[in-house]
Parts: C-alpha cells; sequence; structure tokens
C-alpha cells in the first residue's frame, strides 16, 4: 500500500472512532437546549460557509463572476421565501443569463 493509502485508511479509522464517541455521550446532554441550540447554529454557520467558499473562490483565489449573481438571485428567491426547487432554478437561470449576456464570466 501507498502513504496515500494509509493516511486514507487513517482518516476512515478517525472518522468512524470520532462518530463511535458520539454514542457514549449521556442522553441529558444531547437533549439539553444548549446542545440543540448549539447543533442548529453550527449547522447553519457550515452551510454558510460552503456556499461562501464555493460562491467566491476558484482554487486558491477569489473570483467574481457569474456564481455571485446567481447567489444574489437565490437570495432574493429565499427572501420571498421560494420553495428550495424554484430557488435552485432561479440560481441557475441568473448564471445563465449573466454568462450568456456577457455580464459575467
Amino acid at each position: 500500500m501507498s502513504e496515500l493509502s494509509w493516511w486514507i485508511l487513517a482518516s476512515c479509522l478517525t472518522a468512524y472512532a470520532i462518530k463511535l464517541c458520539g454514542y457514549f455521550v449521556p442522553r441529558k446532554v444531547l437533549d439539553s437546549p444548549m446542545m440543540a441550540h448549539v447543533a442548529s447554529t453550527l449547522t447553519v454557520a457550515l452551510l454558510a460557509s460552503l456556499v461562501t467558499v464555493n460562491a467566491f473562490t476558484s482554487g486558491q483565489e477569489l473570483v467574481i463572476d457569474a456564481r455571485i449573481g446567481a447567489l444574489a438571485a437565490a437570495v432574493i428567491a429565499l427572501i420571498f421565501k421560494a420553495p428550495y426547487l424554484v430557488v435552485v432554478l432561479v440560481g441557475a437561470l441568473a448564471a445563465v443569463v449573466l454568462r450568456a449576456t456577457g455580464l459575467a464570466a
């Protein structure tokens, strides 16, 4: 096995061990309101960071292109409480229009 395979195996075992540790956390800790708040807040923060990284970067550079317009259109659709599928379609349509008209790369 190559060195990379060992690192992948070690990463898998570490991830499994961390997941297994979750079963040993007492139920009262998991059911506490503070833990529910932390879990929901971390989820939103993680999703926001993923969206930001995917919308504003390409490789290791900051990029301004059609993805920003698509994100803005999707946010507007979210403000109007559009269903998820509509939000995705509005974002995709905005990117297509921006790229087709040459307003953004």
